[in-house]
């Protein structure tokens, strides 16, 4: 399965993807690019990655967090290239019986995305661009 995409993102279709009929609640996580950063002015995200290995550690995540919440259907995606203020770079989809466990496994599984992929930024505002590392 694909996580990173280069198109924006349809949160309802990853909705549909995970829910089920057994689902009592569904948690949807949109990450969107913000206008300033650590007091900066920010105008635009480009996201990269080195596909193969993000791709890997996400899906590693994924399996943890199924593990621990065996319950709940989760669907990703994160956008890579240049996002303007506004659009969703990440989205999660939790789907389960009750609704304590989606958004427990949709927490972890955001928290744990910005620890461990391997996704670089750089912001651009009206002073440049600047590389602002992994996620965070």
């Amino acid at each position: 399965m694909s996580y990173l995409t280069d198109d924006p993102i349809d949160a309802a279709a990853l909705v549909r993807r995970v829910i089920r009929p057994s689902d009592g609640a569904y948690v949807l996580f949109e990450g969107v690019v913000r206008n300033s950063n650590e007091g900066k002015q920010v105008e635009s995200i480009f996201y990269d990655a080195y596909r193969p290995m993000a791709e890997k550690e996400i899906g590693k995540i994924v399996d943890e967090v199924q593990r621990q919440f065996p319950d709940v259907a989760i669907g990703i995606a994160h956008r890579l290239g240049n996002l303007a203020v506004g659009e969703s770079s990440i989205a999660i989809a939790c789907a389960s019986p009750h609704r304590g466990e989606s958004f427990a496994a949709c927490r972890m599984m955001i928290d744990r995305i910005k620890q461990t992929v391997p996704i670089w930024k750089k912001e651009r505002g009206p002073n440049g661009e600047e590389w602002v590392g992994w996620q965070k």
